[in-house]
């Protein structure tokens, strides 16, 4: 399964994709919300959840690239872990390479994996968390139509950076329409 939008491509992972997922997981910019870079082997780590929430769901942090291929990160819904704050329920979550800030991918990726999450899964409502210094994130989930909701903010130890202070968005069934997707 691929969703398309007019820019992009979100797919499940390969195993080809392990070194621009790690080298994405090892850029000191892309990961300063999470404390810095992660090793090969947390990222390997990582990127088997997201395989394994595929397998098991049919949706996860979807590998997203530009239509003619090049890897521009991850979009997707997943399964809150147990024991986190939040839990249980279902979050999103991005993150690209530095040459794709700016341009709108992590917008059009997340709303596109948002709607399908929505229609597939029928999950009443999907939340988003970012550190409270990560604007970027903040203005992509405005232009998702999330919706702050302060009384869900949470501190914890989250991917080994303790503490960790979370502040938390919400997305509802049928917040926005995202452009129309294809899926082949």
């Amino acid at each position: 399964m691929m969703l398309n939008t007019s820019r992009t491509r979100l797919r499940p992972w390969r195993d080809c994709d392990r070194p621009v997922f790690a080298a994405l997981m090892a850029d000191p910019m892309v990961m300063t919300d999470l404390g810095g870079p992660i090793d090969r082997a947390a990222s390997g780590a990582k990127l088997n959840r997201y395989i394994a929430a595929y397998e098991r769901y049919g949706v996860c942090r979807w590998a997203v690239e530009a239509l003619n291929r090049d890897f521009l990160g991850y979009a997707g819904v997943m399964p809150l872990t147990a024991g986190h704050p939040l839990a249980p329920g279902w979050d999103i979550g991005w993150r690209l390479v530095r040459s794709a800030w700016g341009h709108g991918y992590a917008t059009e990726a997340a709303a596109t994996a948002l709607d399908d999450a929505f229609a597939r899964l029928g999950l009443p409502a999907i939340v988003a968390f970012s550190a409270p210094d990560n604007h970027r994130s903040q203005a992509v989930m405005g232009r998702l139509a999330m919706l702050r909701d302060p009384a869900r903010d949470f501190t914890a130890v989250y991917d080994g950076v303790s503490p960790w202070r979370g502040q938390v968005w919400v997305a509802r069934r049928g917040r926005i329409s995202a452009p129309p997707i294809a899926q082949s």
